[in-house]
């Protein structure tokens, strides 16, 4: 399995795929040992992807220190030094999302075209769901919680309509939740990404971009609202934002999101 020593910790990633270099970073909790993930997309028939398990995250090691934003956009930089990547295509999921912002301010150099997909900025362009205020839930409060944000239309006369379909959809969430949970650690890498994200904010660094950013997200999304996108447009010169029928898995929901997502990455 490959791991690399990056900075304080040692990482799992992997790389799959041909076509352009692709620097994928998942959404919060991300494991590359849950379906469905990057390489379960069609990304890795059109790009070289290199995906990989954050800090705090999967089979990544999981100190119990604070994490910043920082140290996330740090991670990723020394992670394509590592595997001997200068220059790639960089895309963001929900966290993952904001750490690519923190990345490409960073690390400008690093960043050929940004995909920006159902995420925010933070500060004044408006923060995602504050997911640490549900830390306190149980495994199976929190899959509900977060089946209902992720899709404003399944509110409780939806539920109410399709109990089976809501059901499963929770269980699916669960699935996840449950790889690894028994882990030394889990708990704590958890918690710290969390308030990592919990400070995110890139609003008024986001001007300085000059590379072509692609920003997508559901229409009916409610972890990453339609307005904080928006708001990320209008700071970044010549961004593209398209909104598609979903939610915050609008690329699983309409299947016109990948690719447009991939004929951006293409060019």
């Amino acid at each position: 399995m490959p791991f690399v020593s990056v900075r304080d910790i040692r990482m799992y990633y992997e790389i799959r795929g041909d076509g352009p270099r692709l620097l994928f970073m998942s959404g919060t909790g991300g494991d590359l040992r849950r379906s469905s993930n990057a390489f379960d997309s069609p990304l890795p028939k059109h790009c070289e992807v290199l995906a990989y398990d954050q800090r705090g995250l999967g089979r990544t090691d999981r100190p119990d220190t604070p994490y910043t934003m920082a140290d996330y956009a740090a991670d990723a930089d020394t992670l394509l030094q590592a595997v001997g990547w200068d220059r790639c295509l960089v895309m963001g999921v929900s966290f993952g999302g904001m750490v690519a912002q923190e990345f490409a301010v960073r690390y400008p150099h690093r960043v050929e075209r940004l995909v920006l997909a159902c995420t925010s900025s933070g500060g004044a362009g408006g923060a995602s769901y504050p997911l640490h205020e549900l830390t306190g839930l149980s495994l199976q409060e929190w899959a509900r919680k977060v089946v209902e944000l992720s899709d404003t239309r399944r509110d409780a006369a939806w539920q109410a309509a399709h109990p089976r379909e809501f059901q499963a959809l929770v269980d699916e969430t669960l699935a996840g939740l449950k790889v690894g949970e028994n882990e030394p650690g889990r708990a704590v890498g958890a918690r710290r990404q969390i308030a990592a994200r919990k400070g995110h904010d890139t609003y008024d660094r986001l001007p300085t971009l000059r590379m072509p950013v692609f920003i997508c997200g559901g229409r009916y999304d409610g972890v990453a609202q339609v307005s904080n996108q928006q708001a990320m447009q209008r700071q970044i010169a010549n961004a593209q934002l398209e909104l598609f029928e979903g939610g915050h898995l609008f690329f699983i929901q309409d299947s016109r999101a990948f690719e447009r997502i991939i004929a951006f990455l293409r060019g």
